[in-house]
This record gives structure tokens, C-alpha cells and sequence, in this order.
């Protein structure tokens, strides 16, 4: 039988509490300031209909199960709502104040692809990295199922399989990577019909964004949410409103995760050269189980199948013995019958005992009148 993750974690952690000797290492070691080429979505919500299609070309594209409420239904705006294992974007309706209700401000919620991600940082199998291209992307044969990444994220986008009991995974935007790998845009970018989302180089988005800005001051807030924030995200907005009035923070800062921890982590303990002998190790105890356990069912396989033909066989005798033994009484039968017949046949002879009586040749029936020498005599 696998090892499960709670098992894992708990094998991990008191084989680390038990270790010595102790090394100091700094989390300011894995910060990276982003690639400089990578890719990435501005969304200007001004252009934003509200007609659900990035939904609908998100839901397709991963092959996710086909939600309750239609796409068409656009009621569902109406309700405050966030991704979640089987939603990977999600479309909000607000009513700032000021802007009155015939002039809603619809937003689109998904990961964020941070520059320097929470999630990856927090994660201490490196089952999330960052990718060239921008994107943020999740490797679940890696994940032991921590939820770390959960906690970690600002924007609180990740979520977990919880109704998958056997192999829950961690689920969350993903940028389309494999479509980017095969030269195709993002789902949702090529499914708006207003173009409110446009991929490119992150670089040059943030040029576009600063130059619809400047040449419309009136219609959007002077900045871009995404370009600095947490440390910079491949995910950028611009808006007509104060980006708070639409369900967005403003209290995360410019600095990234990395360097958030950075301080406290650096004085935490942890055992460098542990890390890859003991994840063997416990990959190594789950595969011995895996191989005894398959050998415990193909031995236990073996039984019942040995046993199974013992059992027809032993039918089999059973029914050949009952078969021999009514064939031996039906001969038995048979041949007591024939000898009780011919015994009767013995006992009632044909005719009479004593001289025949000689036939008339007349017919009459009387005897023969004797000859005159037989009366003399």
C-alpha cells in the first residue's frame, strides 16, 4: 500500500526534529526577480462586458467538468465569487460608488502568475515554479499535499481537490502553458469578444497600459495593479475606479514573498544535505510497500485460483462417481429384470405331458376307427 501524504509529512517531520547537526540557510537564497522576456495578460476592465465567454473558453480549454449554471446565465454576476478546484476564472459584477448601477465594472479573477510567486516559495518540494514564459505552473507528482501554497498566496487563488480522496491536487490558472508551448494565446484572451484581455511580452503591456493612461486620464485611475505589486505579477489590470472598489488589495505592498521571509526565515534550521536522502528514503519505504503488497496480491491471486480448481475438481470426481454408480444400478436393473422373465418362461411350458393325440384327417375331431387286424389282435 502508498504511503499517504499524512504519513509522509509526519515521517518528514520527526525525521528532521531527530537530525544534527544543524545549517543555516537564508530564503533570500531562491529570490529571483523574474524573467525579463516573459509573458503575461493585461485586462482592462473599461472594455469588460460581463459575458462570461473567458469562463466558458477556461472550462474547455483544461477539460474541466461542466458547471450547474449555464454560461449564458449571467445571473451569477450578481453573486461575489472565487475560484475554486473545478473554476479556474471566475467573472464579478461591482457597483462602485459614484459610478451608478447603469455603469457596472465587471473584473475578472484568476491566478496572477506573480514575478516572484508565494506559492513556489512556500512550496518545499518545488511542486510550483516559475516558468520563462510567465507562467506559474504545478507539478502533482511532486505535491505532498501541505496546502502551504494556500496560505501563502495574497490573492488566495489556489484551492484543493477535497472531494477527490485518492489523488487530491492542488488546481489554479494556468496561464494556458501548454498552449503558449504549441504558439497559441491564452483561452480566455482568445475567446474575449471586446479584446479587455491582451497577451504579449510584460514589458510591452505595461507600455500599452501607461499609454492608454496618459491619453485618457478621465476613463482609468493612473496605475497599473500588478506592475509592482507583491513584487510584480505577469497579470496586470487597469481600471476606471479605485482598484479597492472592485475587490481588489491594496494593502500587499511592492515587496515579494521571498523577501517578506526572508528575515525570519533566515534564522530557521534546517537540514541542507537531509533533504534528498531523506526523500529517497521515504520513496524508496513507499516502493518496498508498494512491490510486498502487490506480491501479498498476486501470492493471495495465486491461492484462490489453485484453490478454485481443486474445488471443480474435487465436483467434478463427486459428479463421476454419482454418474458411475446410477449407470451401475440401471445395468443391474436391466439385467435382473431379464432374469426374472426368463425364469417364468421356464416355469409354463407349452402343451400337455402325456401321448399327442393323433389329428383327425377327416376333421370331424373323432378318433381313427382301428383296422380289422388291429380289432382282432
Amino acid at each position: 500500500m502508498a504511503i499517504s501524504r499524512r504519513q509522509f509529512l509526519g515521517t518528514l517531520g520527526a525525521a528532521v526534529g531527530a537530525s544534527a547537526p544543524l545549517t543555516k540557510t537564508h530564503a533570500a537564497g531562491r529570490q529571483f526577480k523574474g524573467y525579463p522576456n516573459s509573458s503575461g495578460v493585461l485586462h482592462d476592465t473599461t472594455l469588460c462586458i460581463g459575458c462570461r465567454k473567458c469562463e466558458q473558453a477556461c472550462n474547455q480549454v483544461n477539460e474541466l467538468a461542466k458547471p450547474d449554471t449555464l454560461f449564458d446565465d449571467l445571473t451569477l454576476l450578481d453573486k461575489r465569487r472565487r475560484t475554486d478546484a473545478a473554476v479556474y476564472t471566475v467573472v464579478n459584477r461591482f457597483a462602485p460608488p459614484g459610478k451608478g448601477a447603469t455603469a457596472p465594472v465587471f473584473v475578472k479573477k484568476q491566478c496572477n502568475h506573480c514575478l516572484e510567486p508565494a506559492c513556489a516559495s512556500a512550496c518545499f518540494v518545488k511542486a510550483f515554479t516559475k516558468t520563462p514564459e510567465g507562467a506559474v505552473v504545478y507539478d502533482e507528482s511532486l505535491c505532498v499535499g501541505c496546502r502551504y501554497c494556500m496560505v501563502a498566496c495574497p490573492f488566495e487563488v489556489p484551492a484543493y481537490e477535497y472531494d477527490n480522496p485518492l489523488n487530491p491536487k492542488v488546481t489554479k490558472c494556468t496561464l494556458c502553458a501548454p498552449r503558449l508551448a504549441q504558439g497559441k494565446l491564452p483561452g480566455c484572451v482568445e475567446a474575449c469578444p471586446r479584446e479587455a484581455l491582451i497577451f504579449g511580452k510584460r514589458k510591452d503591456l505595461i507600455k500599452i497600459a501607461r499609454q492608454r493612461i496618459m491619453t485618457q486620464p478621465d476613463l482609468y485611475v493612473d496605475h497599473i495593479y500588478g506592475e509592482h505589486e507583491m513584487g510584480g505579477t505577469s497579470w496586470l489590470y487597469i481600471a476606471g475606479v479605485p482598484f479597492g472598489e472592485i475587490g481588489m488589495r491594496e494593502d500587499l505592498g511592492t515587496k515579494s514573498a521571498p523577501e517578506l521571509t526572508s528575515g525570519p526565515l533566515s534564522a530557521v534550521p534546517v537540514v541542507v544535505g537531509l533533504w534528498p536522502v531523506l526523500l529517497t528514503g521515504v520513496y524508496a519505504i513507499s516502493k518496498r510497500k508498494d512491490k510486498i503488497a502487490q506480491e501479498e496480491k498476486q501470492a493471495a491471486l495465486k491461492a484462490a485460483r489453485q484453490e478454485a480448481r481443486d474445488e471443480q475438481a474435487a465436483s467434478l470426481d463427486k459428479l463421476r462417481e454419482k454418474m458411475t454408480q446410477e449407470k451401475t444400478a440401471a445395468i443391474n436393473f436391466e439385467v435382473k429384470k431379464a432374469l426374472e422373465e426368463a425364469a417364468k418362461k421356464e416355469e409354463s411350458p407349452e402343451g400337455t405331458p402325456g401321448d399327442p393325440i393323433e389329428k383327425n384327417t377327416t376333421g370331424t375331431g373323432t378318433p381313427p376307427t382301428p383296422d380289422k387286424g388291429q380289432q382282432e389282435d
